[in-house]
């Protein structure tokens, strides 16, 4: 082809418009004596420029050409390209694909005519066509020449177009199952007498297992192992091992011929650690007893391949019920989204974003997902069940499971992505899942899919467009509680503009919008991703705000935590994963100050609205205890450790108020509270175990500190009031006595002077400035009030109450329970007092009529000036005080005789005096109400107000909070207060006759 010097030759300007990129060295190879007999042939040209990479096939031809033995060898393949469009198409197709498999012919000249039949079989090979393929292999470099010739068909119908990527990838599988099974018959034809003694299953895990193979991937494996009839188990299992090993040596190993690919058995229990072949009933004990929850989803894929099918089957058979039980493990969806964010975590920086497989927006979105789903309705919907990522994402939403529109956008961005992933590995044939950054391999690649006009910007725009459908429709799968919320608004909410946030604002209910717009633009305004989750989340959580007593602190709350962990990476992750996060924190911070207080000062706590009942229900006093004094002996002195006794105390009452709230205000998904009297109990027992734990940490770090091990005296803490009855509220003082014991050989002034310095020091530390709340400890109702010793020795108190002690002490020992210190000191405390607070002969008359006086002197001395007294909870008409003190009274006459008076709690009280016939059903139903009331009155107050009170606010605001939560709505805080008016009225009329008129 000689042409004029200074022009081009017409071969140049075709070439050019062909495709190729060096027309100039392609020239020179059509120039050559390889292609003298068809360079003009117009066929050729046009085939090579219908290839990937037009230079690669051009060279990978004539590299072809010249691999044939003579001239014969020449011509025949020539002669059949030219003739014969489909070996054409495909033989071309895959040298302008594979510079791997172009190699391959170039060594092994005569397999290009594996390429020349085509019959119908050929379309869709499967294992036993595959099988037949591998069939003359003899050892592990005939294995991969055979294996490469299989390879070379499935390429060939995958570039051009004849099967689709799902296809390719299945029989890429069915390849590898072959392929497995000849590596195994010649590990077993090495070391026939290891055969011999064992039953070898091999399990196929990840893609393999999957049907959903790669061109080059780690095939994973599982291997189970049985002794044949007779045979040793031990020697049998080592004889499995070493077949299983030799076969992944035949496969990963590297020879002349190359390897194929690694066979990885890290997904066997205990991982690398564990033996490399199991029986299968330590795989069963393994997954019962110690599996972790991504073994479980791994499980998803598991299929029998090869050795004995059989026992594969069994080993199938048998996990196959704990896969789909994995869903109902504890944190099981939090572990699959923690593994799925580790992943990405563990990406190098500068990997990110060409992260084909594991970055976001990836193919291992879509899987996680699809996988998540599949394990929580796979339990009850057996259609889910596939190991095939587009099978199963099919069936989710054939089930409703997952829109049908998401579906199709996510099943043609999963085929995107892995016909990408195909054309980058097949290549080089090498494991990679990184998109290159160069413009021949961009090009390349975009040709193989079909992108002829600007290959490098079309591909990477497209890319990029299915890399975001996958990462926003992984979000709304994955994370698909709040999703669904949004979805359940009015078209066009789902994101806001400021007009129509102003808009909606109005309509819900927002006194101040212009304030709540600034709140929401400084929160979603931007385009930072935290921006952007915000904007997911503040459609729906707007609503919620909508749904308390005073939207608009519920957004300055909600931002105020935001702004306080804003640089906090879980915490708006929190809230987008976990939907009923979401709703929780809105219930919670739209309900007044105390909560949201608490919440800013331990950020942290926010985990604990995500974990469902288990995260908001309170702890038993003896988890508290255990982890109070877990922190106290980590701790460095007695200050860093009330210091970690009070956090734990704020973390807990943070779980208490949540738990309140949330009871009171119920959820999308959980009615509120019927009954106020559970709440009630829920908080004051709560309370009170959190009293007790803090106060039991905070006297072992005192000890700890001044004297070691052991104090000189033994100390206990007696609670009183509210905290023996356990009825604390959130902002109650903690009324105790101290006692203590000298120990033998103590001289009594050095028990006691260190008996007082432990009291001095527990209030110090227990009240010091701090961001935790203090915790007030009072001793005014030990013997002889301020006046009297703050401890006393168990003998002082023994001698003061025989001889000293008047009606209202006793009175005040009905509520007296050991809460800390000496189990025992506390329990004989209990043995001197119970005679004095259930004395044998009841009350005599002098007593009755003192105990009414001290009432009536109460009621009229203690009410504070300018109160509505039928308002004020505590001391007013029908209050918490004229129920307990008819209680008491009753307990004084009449517990010595009736054991179920012996409580220190009120309502177990008034039921037993019910029980016991001393009270009717109606009086006891009345009393009931009225404490109960009474007593949710003063928690609202609290969690509305953040600081304690006895009546109801003056604020209207938090009027309308208060009666939210005792489940009044919007405009009905009168009909609350006149609701308590009534209840207390009735209560103070039994109150009356049983307390002032009975006899």
């Amino acid at each position: 082809m000689t042409s004029v010097p200074g022009r081009r030759s017409s071969t140049f300007t075709r070439l050019l418009r062909h495709g190729f990129t060096d027309p100039s060295a392609a020239e020179r190879l059509l120039d050559g004596p390889e292609l003298a007999a068809v360079r003009d042939d117009p066929v050729l040209l046009e085939a090579l420029g219908g290839t990937a990479d037009p230079d690669l096939a051009l060279l990978g031809l004539v590299r072809l050409l010249e691999a044939q033995t003579g001239a014969t060898g020449r011509q025949e393949l020539l002669d059949t390209l030219i003739a014969a469009k489909p070996l054409r198409d495909r033989l071309l197709g895959v040298l302008g694909a594979s510079e791997a498999l172009a190699d391959h012919l170039a060594r092994h000249a005569d397999d290009w005519q594996a390429l020349v039949t085509y019959e119908a079989r050929d379309l869709h090979p499967g294992v036993t066509e595959f099988e037949h393929g591998l069939a003359g292999a003899t050892d592990p470099v005939s294995l991969r020449v055979a294996y490469r010739r299989c390879l070379l068909s499935i390429a060939a119908r995958d570039v051009c177009g004849t099967t689709e990527v799902s296809e390719t990838a299945a029989e890429l599988a069915d390849l590898a199952t072959a392929t497995l099974r000849a590596a195994l018959a010649l590990a077993e034809a090495d070391a026939p007498e290891d055969a011999a003694l064992c039953r070898l299953a091999v399990v196929a895990m990840g893609k393999c297992g999957g049907h959903e193979l790669n061109y080059v991937s780690d095939v994973d494996v599982i291997f189970v192992g049985e002794a044949v009839n007779g045979a040793d188990e031990d020697k049998a299992l080592r004889a499995a091992a070493r077949l299983a090993a030799h076969m992944m040596r035949i496969c990963s190993a590297n020879t002349v011929e190359g390897t194929i690919w690694p066979v990885d058995a890290n997904l066997r229990p205990e991982g690398r650690n564990g033996p490399l072949v199991r029986t299968l009933a330590s795989h069963r004990a393994y997954y019962q007893r110690w599996a972790k929850t991504w073994e479980f989803q791994a499980l998803l894929k598991a299929r029998p391949v090869a050795g004995d099918l059989a026992l594969g089957e069994e080993y199938v058979a048998a996990l196959r019920p704990l896969v789909w039980q994995a869903a109902e493990r504890e944190n099981f969806v939090p572990d699959v989204q923690k593994m799925r964010r580790r992943v990405i975590d563990n990406i190098p920086t500068a990997e990110v974003d060409r992260q084909l497989k594991l970055g976001p927006g990836g193919l291992r979105d879509v899987e996680f997902a699809v996988q998540l789903l599949q394990l929580v309705h796979g339990r009850a919907d057996a259609s889910l069940r596939s190991g095939t990522t587009l099978d199963a994402l099919k069936a989710l939403a054939a089930g409703g499971y997952v829109g049908r529109a998401d579906a199709a956008q996510l099943d043609d961005a999963y085929r995107f992505l892995r016909s990408l992933e195909h054309r980058i590995q097949l290549f080089r044939l090498r494991r990679t899942h990184l998109v290159p950054e160069g413009d021949a391999d961009l090009r390349r690649i975009g040709r193989s899919l079909g992108l002829r006009t600007d290959p490098v910007t079309g591909l990477t725009r497209e890319w990029r467009r299915h890399a975001s459908v996958v990462r926003r429709l992984h979000e709304k799968l994955f994370y698909r509680p709040l999703l669904d919320a949004v979805a359940q608004l009015a078209p066009g909410e789902a994101r806001l503009s400021a007009a129509a946030a102003r808009e909606r604002l109005v309509a819900l209910g927002y006194a101040d919008p212009a304030a709540a717009l600034r709140h929401l633009e400084a929160l979603a305004s931007g385009v930072t991703r935290k921006a952007a989750i915000q904007r997911t989340l503040l459609p729906v959580l707007l609503g919620w705000f909508a749904d308390s007593a005073d939207p608009d602190a519920g957004l300055l709350n909600f931002r105020k935590v935001s702004d306080a962990l804003g640089k906090t990476p879980w915490y708006l992750r929190l809230l987008r994963d976990e939907g009923v996060a979401a709703e929780n924190l809105a219930r919670v911070l739209s309900a007044g100050r105390l909560a949201p207080d608490l919440l800013l000062r331990a950020p942290e706590a926010v985990a604990l609205l995500g974990d469902g009942d288990g995260g908001l229900r309170p702890r038993t006093r003896a988890h508290l205890e255990q982890e109070v004094l877990a922190a106290v002996r980590r701790a460095d002195g007695a200050t860093q450790a009330v210091d970690a006794a009070r956090g734990i105390r704020r973390r807990e009452l943070f779980r208490t108020a949540a738990t309140d709230i949330i009871g009171s205000y119920g959820t999308e998904s959980q009615p509120a509270e019927a009954d106020q009297g559970a709440l009630v109990d829920l908080v004051g027992g709560a309370v009170s175990d959190l009293t007790a734990a803090t106060l039991a940490g905070t006297l072992r770090a005192v000890v700890r500190e001044g004297w070691g091990d052991d104090l000189p005296t033994r100390f206990a803490i007696i609670g009183m009031g509210r905290f023996g009855g356990h009825e604390l509220g959130y902002g109650s003082d903690a009324d105790v006595l101290f006692v203590h014991e000298p120990r033998d050989g103590v001289d009594e002034r050095e028990a006691a002077d260190a008996a007082n310095k432990v009291v001095a020091e527990m209030r110090r530390l227990l009240q010091a400035p701090s961001a935790d709340p203090p915790l007030i400890v009072d001793a005014d109702l030990r013997p002889e009030g301020r006046s009297g010793p703050l401890v006393r020795t168990l003998k002082s108190y023994e001698t003061y109450y025989r001889r000293w002690s008047l009606v209202w002490e006793r009175h005040a020992l009905l509520r007296a329970e050991h809460v800390a210190g000496d189990e025992d000191l506390g329990r004989r405390f209990a043995e001197l007092i119970d005679p004095l607070r259930y004395p044998p002969a009841g009350l005599g008359e002098d007593d009755v009529r003192e105990i009414r006086r001290l009432k009536a002197r109460m009621e009229s001395e203690r009410l504070p000036r300018g109160t509505d007294p039928k308002l004020h909870v505590k001391l007013g008409p029908g209050g918490l005080s004229d129920v307990e003190w008819t209680v008491q009274l009753i307990q004084l006459r009449h517990a010595a005789h009736e054991p179920g008076l012996r409580t220190t709690r009120t309502r177990e009280a008034l039921a037993a005096a019910h029980a016991a016939g001393l009270i009717s059903a109606d009086d006891a139903g009345t009393l009931d109400e009225a404490w109960v009331l009474a007593t949710g009155v003063r928690n609202a107050v609290m969690l509305v107000r953040g600081r304690a009170g006895d009546t109801f606010p003056a604020d209207p605001r938090d009027l309308a909070a208060v009666g939210r939560y005792l489940g009044y709505g919007a405009g009905h805080a009168g009909d609350m207060l006149d609701v308590y008016r009534r209840t207390a009225r009735r209560a103070r009329g039994v109150m009356e006759e049983l307390f002032y008129g009975g006899s």
